[in-house]
């Protein structure tokens, strides 16, 4: 029996003779009072004295109250209950026994009924121990005899009686089938068992059927040491699992928990005919709970009821302390309630990528051309990967038809549209173009701007959408552009970090780099090559046409320098040279002759790139397909023209019928333009006012990528009205910087420049004259310096010295002035940005574009996937009764309706009613142009180590060090209190405390910041 009949004897003699009767190892703990204090473990008759002696000048410290009591210590127990009734006629029965050893501070977290690892004999002894003490006790109404069971030796031991209806009552109603509640009512009001009126059948007819267990879900989190979490439940959905019964609380959505709240919110009990089975019903119910905007126990639940250990009844009390897995909590994506608070914020404060645009007038989404079920035949992929590079130059060479890159996915929407299409929108056709467009040479899909863009402004991941480009287009080369020691970036990088990124892509999918320098460069391209060759993908290299090639007032690119630059590419091992026309300047005639001269020059084929800006590229590329170039670059017809490639499907006609012919289907052709037709309203927004060809094109000589990303720079610096005079003003800074290549990022820095001395109104003379003081842009600083490269010919030297100032230039390679990047480093460096893991892409990304990539992890961490929103709806929001289904994973659909808007209330929260699959699901949203201007406590960045949160609401009792003091990782910081709970926060990790946010004294919420430690 335990624990001992009254405090421990004062006499030491006594104290051991009573020992000795209870048998050792022991427990001694102060019971007045409570709390643990005084708790000691006594494992022999020599440690008694002392700990008896320290146990009592704790007691009397803390409670003024030296007494203490020995109990029997079951190191390897399990906790059982047995169910009590009796009335006030004398009669007293067992409703059997539930297994409480799933415990936390003896606080029971799972019950079951009966205990699964109980033998029949066993079960009856523990049930008529407990009767025969209530007997003795004379013992009225519903209660429990609570036992620990040495799992050891099969002995138990009497704890205590509780003498009251139980949560855990529930899983004995379920197996039993009596309603304790209704029998404890009736027999308070005198009512007998036994009888039909209580409910109660005699002891011999309490039969157990089945198996029951149950949880109970609390705002207790198991990753913050099961502190209660308080705030606002955004959603609340229940389970509606067969052989379930829900026991509420007041929780609902929309419902405020408090400080002071009690933590359960609800109470599960599962019921099945064996555990098993049961276990399998209540592990489905937790996971169709859906809790949201406060932490709750219901991930570490499931991880519980589906251990292995659990399953096989061998377990203890301290299986939780003992079971460290239990705490491996995934965290939840909840993607749901994020993708409902973006839609929400774009509702109230608009999609700023929009702001000041005109609306799409039909937001309807595009169909595709349904391709289920049907196979797509072998293609170059195929060839590729069973050949290799080398056997599609071959191939190449010894066709007849022209061939056709198809750039809609790429260039033709970043020249038209600003980069703008998302990814959902591009991969939902691809397996249209797999299926009826095997005959294309390859499809430009990604690199170049997209790759920003889609982070910066799409919130897309740009490796998902090549992923699923790759997946779907299986019989396709997909082709990239690369702009050399720039990657995908606007500054040159490490030479491994642009081997890390090459290595990346054609791990993803990418089959043909098409490699590129702003300036010519043959040095600058040689790593980036190399890193295509060594991961045995078809290496483009391609030569940036400018200038006029008949003009002979303009030398400096003439026939001889694209020859020799040819030559040194092919050298390298270049298996394509691309002509990379990315203004659109090369005229028909021009094409003729350099692509005659090149073919007669060089062994491998060639590819011919050029925008539409005139009006008459369609020329230029029927003439260099006279002229015997091997393949070229056009765009679906209603994503061609302007600033874009030649229209595909009007190139394939005029062909038709002669020895050029490109073997596309004119019909396939038409029916994946007109999907691309209804795309293209989707983006009306970031369409130009270019409405027709312009020979000014050959004037200023601006690419098609950069013509309508200037135009809308101009606009946002409010000198749209002034863009005759931005297009004179690129032609004339390409003057002053002596007519070098302009292309990305070169055209970058033309334009920037453009841009300052129309804004300025600088003329060029301004810009030359040594005396007159310029504050260059930084770009303009950087491409003269020689962080780019080196053009031909070399720099303006007079304007050269100006704009750097004294400041030495380089001549050399710049990546062979960098040190190589320690890519261990920057792998941390990014995680602490994600505030996660990150893949070897991200880390690409990270590399590419740091800024970036953590404001768009952070994005993603808040608003979980957006790539799978309609385009209208990530653009505009929703409209009153408007609803849309989307899916976020393979079989998981949500139904999402937008119902009304409340009013802004006093701290400028709006709630956004939606629902969800049918369930109400209100979303407060800040209206940031109307929030009150008073300051709040700032709240911990969680994706920043730096910043120490708050783990609970709370009173600052201490602070334990001071600004400036260096601290260790476990040192404590300050100590919080709350609801006579108090709770050390300490350091995360090693370092110097920045700052101290709070004072004692101050009440604090969950997740205030608390300090910084640098």
């Amino acid at each position: 029996v335990m624990p001992a009949t009254g405090p421990l004897p004062k006499d030491d003699h006594a104290a051991a003779l009573l020992a000795e009767s209870i048998g050792y190892p022991l427990m001694l703990k102060a019971s007045w009072g409570g709390g643990g204090r005084g708790m000691r473990v006594i494992q022999s008759k020599g440690e008694l004295k002392g700990s008896i002696e320290a146990a009592r000048a704790e007691a009397r410290a803390a409670f003024g109250n030296d007494e203490v009591y020995l109990e029997k210590l079951v190191e390897r127990a399990w906790h059982i209950e047995v169910q009590l009734i009796g009335d006030s006629h004398g009669t007293i029965q067992h409703l059997f026994e539930r297994d409480c050893s799933i415990q936390r501070r003896n606080q029971k977290v799972v019950e079951r009924a009966p205990a699964p690892y109980l033998d029949e004999q066993q079960r009856m002894s523990l049930c008529d121990a407990a009767l025969r003490l209530a007997r003795a006790a004379n013992y009225v109404n519903a209660g429990t005899c609570e036992f620990l069971m040495d799992k050891d030796s099969g002995k138990f031991f009497f704890i205590e009686v509780n003498p009251r209806i139980q949560v855990e009552h529930t899983v004995t109603e379920v197996v039993t089938g009596i309603d304790i509640v209704k029998a404890q009512i009736l027999i308070a009001q005198g009512g007998e068992l036994g009888t039909a009126e209580t409910g109660v059948p005699p002891q011999e007819k309490v039969t157990l059927n089945g198996h029951a267990l149950q949880c109970r879900i609390t705002t207790e989190d198991p990753l913050n040491n099961f502190i209660p979490d308080y705030g606002r439940i955004k959603a609340y959905r229940g389970a509606t699992v067969f052989g379930i019964r829900l026991d509420g609380g007041t929780a609902y959505s929309g419902a405020l928990v408090t400080r002071y709240y009690d933590s359960l919110l609800e109470k599960i009990t599962a019921w099945a005919p064996t555990p098993e089975e049961a276990v399998k019903r209540m592990d489905r119910a937790l996971r169709e709970f859906r809790i949201r905007g406060v932490s709750t126990n219901l991930q570490f639940l499931e991880g519980l009821i589906s251990h292995p250990n659990f399953l096989a009844g061998d377990y203890t009390t301290r299986f939780i302390d003992e079971t460290p897995e239990l705490f491996d909590i995934p965290a939840r994506r909840d993607r749901a309630t994020k993708i409902l608070a973006f839609i929400g914020d774009v509702i109230v404060n608009g999609n700023p990528e929009v702001k000041g645009r005109r609306r799409m007038q039909n937001s309807r989404a595009p169909r595709p051309p349904d391709m289920r079920g049907i196979v797509p035949m072998p293609g170059l992929k195929q060839m590729l990967d069973k050949e290799g590079p080398g056997a599609i130059a071959r191939w190449m060479k010894e066709q007849k038809r022209l061939l056709v890159t198809d750039t809609t996915m790429r260039d033709a929407h970043q020249s038209l549209l600003a980069t703008r299409i998302r990814t959902d929108d591009i991969a939902r056709v691809a397996p249209a173009y797999a299926v009826l467009l095997p005959e294309l040479f390859s499809v430009e899909c990604w690199g170049g701007a997209t790759f920003d863009v889609a982070m910066r402004f799409l919130k897309e991941c740009p490796w998902e959408r090549l992923k699923r480009l790759r997946a779907a287009m299986p019989n396709h080369l997909l082709q990239m552009l690369l702009r050399s020691a720039n990657a995908v970036g606007y500054t040159n990088y490490p030479d491994n970090v642009v081997e890390h990124f090459v290595a990346q892509a054609a791990e993803e999918g990418i089959d043909i780099f098409r490699v590129f320098d702003s300036l010519n460069w043959v040095d600058n391209m040689k790593v980036a090559m190399n890193a295509v060759l060594k991961a045995n993908r078809i290496l483009e290299a391609a030569i940036c046409y400018t200038g006029d090639l008949m003009n002979p007032e303009r030398p400096k690119y003439d026939l001889a320098y694209y020859v020799t630059l040819a030559r040194a590419l092919e050298a390298e091992g270049a298996h394509i040279l691309g002509i990379k026309d990315m203004a659109g300047v090369l005229k028909p005639q021009a094409a003729r002759v350099l692509i005659k001269t090149l073919k007669s020059e060089i062994r491998i084929p060639l590819h011919l790139h050029t925008h539409d800006t005139s009006g008459i590229s369609g020329a230029t590329v029927l003439a260099a397909a006279e002229a015997g170039v091997d393949a070229v670059d056009a765009a679906m017809d209603s994503m061609s023209g302007l600033t874009s490639q030649p229209p595909l499907g009007a190139i394939a006609a005029a062909l038709e019928r002669t020895e050029r012919a490109t073997g596309l289907d004119p019909a396939a052709l038409e029916t994946i333009s007109d999907y691309w037709r209804q795309v293209r309203r989707l983006y009306q927004a970031f369409e130009s006012d270019i409405r027709s060809g312009t020979a000014e094109i050959y004037v200023h000589e601006m690419p098609g990528g950069q013509y309508t990303n200037l135009r809308e720079q101009a606009r946002s610096l409010g000198i749209e009205q002034r863009w005759g005079e931005v297009a004179r003003a690129y032609a004339e800074v390409n003057r002053l910087f002596g007519d070098i290549i302009k292309v990305t990022p070169s055209s970058k820095v033309v334009g920037d420049m453009a841009l300052m001395m129309v804004t300025s109104n600088l003329t060029a003379e301004e810009v030359l004259d040594p005396d007159k003081q310029i504050a260059f842009p930084e770009s303009v600083v950087s491409l003269f310096r020689g962080d780019i490269g080196q053009p031909p010919g070399g720099f303006p030297q007079m304007l050269q010295k100006k704009i750097l100032r004294g400041e030495p230039a380089i001549t050399v390679r710049p990546g062979a002035l960098m040190k190589p990047a320690d890519l261990g480093l920057e792998r941390q460096a990014a995680q602490e940005k994600a505030g996660r893991a990150v893949s070897e892409c991200e880390l690409a990304s990270y590399l590419m574009y740091p800024q970036v990539f953590a404001d768009f992890a952070k994005a993603q961490a808040e608003f979980s996937d957006l790539s799978i929103l309609p385009t209208g709806v990530f653009f505009y929001g929703m409209e009153p009764q408007e609803e849309f289904a989307i899916e976020i994973d393979k079989g998981k659909t949500l139904l999402v309706s937008y119902s009304a808007l409340s009013e802004v209330d006093e701290d400028g929260m709006v709630t956004v009613y939606f629902e969800l699959n049918g369930q109400p699901r209100p979303v407060r949203v800040p209206d940031r142009a109307r929030q009150p201007s008073r300051l709040s406590k700032p709240k911990a960045d969680p994706a920043n180590p730096a910043h120490l949160a708050s783990p609970m609401p709370g009173l600052v009792v201490s602070i334990a060090v001071k600004h400036g003091e260096s601290v260790k990782r476990g040192d404590v910081i300050l100590n919080l209190e709350a609801m006579k709970m108090q709770t050390a926060v300490v350091a995360e990790q090693d370092g110097t405390v920045k700052e101290i946010a709070v004072a004692a004294g101050a009440q604090v919420d969950a997740k205030d910041l608390l300090a910084v430690i640098g």
